[in-house]
Formats: C-alpha cells, sequence, structure tokens
C-alpha cells in the first residue's frame, strides 16, 4: 500500500511541475522564446543523432543480458560477495572498450543491477563507461593538453574505483539482501540452451554492433559557404536545417571559440579532415551491419522463441523505463543551456579556486555531452577565461553524468542511492580540479 501511494504521489509532483512551468513560464520574453527553440533543437539532433544508432541498441542489449546472459556468471564476477579485486578491475576499465556515451551505459547498468550486479561494481561500471573513452582521452591531449590528458586519464579510472567502493560501503547493509534471485524474470531455461562461451559470444558482438553504429565522428571539418568564405571547426551539433561549428581557427571576423549556427542553405560543402577514426566512421555502419547479421545468426540458432519473446518483453520494458527520462531530461538541459551563454559560464571559472571547481562540476553533471563533444566546449570555455583546474573537473564530471542519467539513476536505483553516487562525483570533480589547478596554475 505504502509503495503505491508513493507512486502515486510521484506522479501528482510531476504533474503538478508541469503544471507550474506551463503556468508561469514567460513565453513573452524573447530570451525564453529563444530558449524553447533551442530546447527542441537539442532534442531533435540527440533523436537523429543518439537514438537509433545509439538508445536503441543499448536498449537490446540491457534486455539481452536480463534474458541471455547467466545470473549465476553476474553474481560470480559482479556480485556482491564477488572477487573485489576482479570485479573493481573489469568494471573500472570498461569505457576503454566500450567507447560509447553516457545513454548507451545507462541500459546496460540497468541491466547487470537487476542481475543482482553489487551496486560497487555497477556503479563503477556506471562512472566508467562514459569516462574512460580512449578517443577521448586522446582528443583531450591533443587540443587541451597532453597534462589535461593525462589527469584525465588517471582521474577517470581511480575515480570509478573509488565511487565503486563509496557506493560499496555506504550501502553494505542493504547489498547484503541483494541475494541471487535479483530478477525472478529470468527464464529458467537460459542455462541450458547454450555454454557459457555461447552466451558470452552473443553479447559481444551485440556490444561491437553498439561501438559501431554509435562510432562518433570528431566533427573536424572543413566548411565552405555559398558566399566563399571558409570555416574551420568542429561540428557540435546538426539538425534537419541548420549546422552548429564551433570555430578552431580565427579569421574572417570570427574568434576561435565562437559558435556559428550555420543554416545548410548557406553551405556550399563540409569536408571531414581525415584521420583513422573517421575513416572507420565512415564505415560503421558495414561493421555494425556485419555484427548485427551474426547476432541474428546466433538468435536463430542458439535460442528457442521463448527466448526471443522474453528478449523482446524485456528490452520494451526498458525502454518505457528509460527514453521518456532521457528525452525529458535532454530537453530541459537544452532550454536551460540556452540561458547560459559560453562567456557567462566562464566568468564564474576564471581561476582555480573551490567555488570555480564545484561550479565547474556543477555544470558538467548537469548538462549533456555526448561523446567527444565536451572537449571544444571546454576549449570554447577557455577561450572565454577558464581555468585549467574547473576545465579538469568538467571533463571528470562531464561524461559521466548529466540531468537526463540523473533520472535514469533514480529510477534504476532509488533516491538515496542516486543522491550519494552524483555527489561522490561532483565531489571528487571539485578536488580533483581544485590540486590540478593549483599544481599548474
Amino acid at each position: 500500500m505504502g509503495g503505491v501511494m508513493s507512486r502515486e504521489w510521484k506522479i501528482f509532483a510531476a504533474m503538478l511541475a508541469v503544471f507550474v512551468v506551463a503556468y508561469y513560464l514567460p513565453l513573452g520574453d524573447p530570451k525564453v522564446q529563444a530558449a524553447v527553440v533551442e530546447a527542441f533543437k537539442l532534442l531533435q539532433w540527440y533523436a537523429r543523432n543518439h537514438t537509433l544508432a545509439c538508445v536503441v541498441p543499448a536498449l537490446f542489449i540491457a534486455g539481452g543480458i536480463i534474458t541471455f546472459l547467466s545470473q549465476a556468471a553476474v553474481m560470480r564476477y559482479l556480485g556482491p560477495r564477488s572477487n573485489k579485486v576482479a570485479a573493481y578491475g573489469v568494471a573500472s576499465v570498461s569505457g576503454s572498450v566500450l567507447a560509447v556515451c553516457s545513454c548507451s551505459v545507462l541500459p546496460m547498468f540497468a541491466g547487470i543491477y537487476k542481475m543482482g550486479a553489487g551496486l560497487g561494481p555497477a556503479s563503477a561500471f556506471l562512472y566508467s563507461g562514459p569516462a574512460i573513452n580512449i578517443l577521448a582521452i586522446f582528443l583531450t591531449a591533443r587540443v587541451l593538453g597532453v597534462s589535461l590528458g593525462l589527469w584525465r586519464a588517471i582521474g577517470a579510472i581511480v575515480f570509478a574505483i573509488v565511487i565503486g567502493l563509496i557506493m560499496a560501503g555506504v550501502f553494505h547493509r542493504e547489498q547484503r539482501e541483494r541475494g541471487p534471485a535479483a530478477n525472478p524474470q529470468m527464464p529458467e531455461t537460459a542455462q541450458s540452451l547454450r555454454r557459457g562461451w555461447q552466451s558470452a559470444l552473443l553479447l559481444a558482438f551485440m556490444i561491437a554492433f553498439l561501438v559501431f553504429s554509435d562510432w562518433y565522428n570528431p566533427g573536424n571539418a572543413i566548411v565552405t559557404r555559398t558566399d566563399g568564405t571558409v570555416v574551420r571547426g568542429v561540428v557540435l551539433e546538426e539538425t534537419r536545417d541548420e549546422v552548429m561549428v564551433q570555430v578552431q581557427e580565427t579569421g574572417g571576423g570570427v574568434r576561435a571559440g565562437a559558435r556559428l549556427v550555420l543554416p545548410k542553405a548557406e553551405i556550399a560543402s563540409i569536408k571531414q579532415r581525415e584521420n583513422w577514426v573517421t575513416r572507420i566512421h565512415h564505415v560503421r555502419w558495414y561493421l555494425a551491419g556485419l555484427c548485427g547479421l551474426v547476432v541474428a545468426l546466433m538468435v536463430w540458432r542458439w535460442t528457442d522463441r521463448e527466448e526471443q519473446r522474453a528478449w523482446m518483453r524485456n528490452t520494451w520494458d526498458f525502454a518505457k523505463l528509460l527514453v521518456p527520462l532521457l528525452f525529458g531530461g535532454v530537453f530541459v538541459v537544452g532550454f536551460v543551456g540556452a540561458l547560459l551563454p559560453d562567456r557567462q559560464v566562464a566568468m564564474l571559472v576564471g581561476d582555480n579556486g573551490l567555488r570555480s571547481n564545484l561550479v565547474a562540476s556543477l555544470v558538467g553533471a548537469l548538462f549533456y555531452f555526448a561523446t567527444l563533444t565536451e572537449i571544444p566546449i571546454v576549449q570554447a570555455l577557455s577561450e572565454h577565461g577558464m581555468a585549467q583546474g574547473p576545465a579538469l573537473a568538467l571533463l571528470l564530471a562531464g561524461p559521466a553524468l548529466s540531468l537526463p542519467n540523473m533520472l535514469v539513476i533514480y529510477k534504476v536505483m532509488g533516491w538515496r542511492r542516486a543522491t550519494v553516487f552524483c555527489a561522490a562525483v561532483v565531489v571528487m570533480a571539485t578536488i580533483t580540479g581544485l590540486i590540478y589547478g593549483n599544481l599548474v596554475g
């Protein structure tokens, strides 16, 4: 009875919040009007660039974890009583393998957590998945400096382990109650249908499909406009009608770090700057398609109809749980972000003091950064005066957290665990930025 009433109060609070915003929002203010448009632009960009290639495959993987993976194996390697060195070691470096953004990691985190994984290893995986991205680490070193890239790499790995240990320590009594029956929906026949290596191989190819389908293009491009002017920069966002470019080289009256929103009608061509990352990006759908065919063959040979139906049901359950929160969170971030221009944010993080690092950590924790976009954003803020310490704090907090992430984490883990997890990320990012800023500043 208490659980039903709690759920009803949450529904009422959500309805009340929407009503209050709709009632009082000053839509006559030009800034608010522009913010609403920017919120829809960010949502459209998210739908066009992340939903089909990133969120949807991750939902199928989460459903596959629940359906195909042996619960005994999850409990053995990631459960509360598993070997701590192995569990945290695997979870803390998972990002170097996945190389995907946080919205891809969330469904997989929800899957292994519901399967009975310990809160500590699951939290380490949740942080490390988007934070320890090899491409992001190298790009940080190339664009923002080797020192910052090195501190980001070491800090992210240490963060994953420490945050996992914090979560396990704070909620150790509750973890003892997480028994082997964490997910009663798991088919009893799953273990007998396949050997362990077959289930692992099936999930490995599903993850490979996600990695290639969500393979991110760093966006380094040469944009030629219809009037003949050339803009060298990074493509941050592309909607149906416009392209947002962050300028990397000052010229033509435009300063490096500035953002230009160019209508596609005014763009003659966009030429990508080629490297091995962009070359893989050009053929990503062929690689993803090959992985998808292998997955389809494995599902056909190694599963039965009942398991396949269970897979679809579990995937749909995750979609109902996660997608509304992700979309709603992205919309809110787009709205709020439009009201806080880069120059205004940079004014709050212009030194290496405690306040500046805390502000940078909070900005990173609340705003949504797609894979690698945090780097040109930090570059732009640095052009406007952002100090080195806050830059590192934002890089450590940004990829792993955002308002959409927080909503999903709250839904999966509950408000107490979600609050501790988010607070641990913000506090550790703040302290690390403070130390780094005073060492190099």
